[in-house]
């Protein structure tokens, strides 16, 4: 049961770290006159691009802390700095908003990078993977990451219904939900790292 809950806590903040209604708001603006198939496949390669680079950073943070010389404390002021700036743009920008043309792929850039894997996000899954106390917390994170970046394909598959039940309002109003969570773990982040760095020897 604590396992289970570890996971659905977890995937929580993750899917929340994500910034959905960024990322569906920039996957409704940008592919507005995709067919219904290129859209199935940019939503997969948007969720799978997510969960491959912070698979992948999740367990090799350690080793990227130790090969360029920075300290656990001092990097989740920085990861926790950079997303409370996360926060505080997707309360004030535009959901909808896209400068991308039906052209681009978007897959990628921007929907898996910068927007569900930011530098904040980034950060923030490096720091949950060097301070996992132990292999089953570890595998409890990793299945989290799976299963908020399947979240996100769920719903970027589902953007159209989306769009027609939430309105121009509701995602607005999602993006400052979802930026207040944000605030909230970065003040958390920010909070512990400080805390540790004065914390004595």
């Amino acid at each position: 049961m604590e396992f289970l809950i570890a996971v659905l806590s977890a995937t929580l903040k993750i899917f929340a770290l994500m910034t959905p209604p960024a990322v569906l708001g920039a996957f409704l603006g940008a592919t507005g006159a995709y067919d219904g198939r290129r859209k199935k496949i940019t939503a997969l390669r948007s969720a799978l691009g997510a969960f491959s680079i912070g698979f992948s950073l999740y367990w090799l943070g350690d080793y990227i802390f130790e090969i360029f010389a920075i300290s656990l404390d001092a990097f989740r002021i920085g990861a926790g700095t950079l997303l409370f700036l996360t926060a505080v743009t997707l309360m004030n920008e535009d959901p909808e908003k896209s400068s991308y043309t039906d052209s681009q792929d978007v897959s990628i850039v921007p929907l898996a990078i910068p927007l569900c894997m930011g530098p904040a996000t980034i950060g923030t899954i490096m720091v949950w993977g060097a301070t996992s106390q132990s292999m089953v917390h570890k595998v409890a994170d990793s299945l989290a990451l799976f299963l908020a970046s399947a979240g996100i394909y769920v719903m970027l598959r589902l953007s159209a219904q989306a769009k027609r039940l939430l309105g121009r309002t509701g995602l607005a109003a999602m993006a400052k939900l979802t930026g207040l969570l944000l605030a909230a773990i970065a003040a958390q982040v920010v909070f512990t790292g400080i805390q540790s760095f004065l914390r004595p020897n």
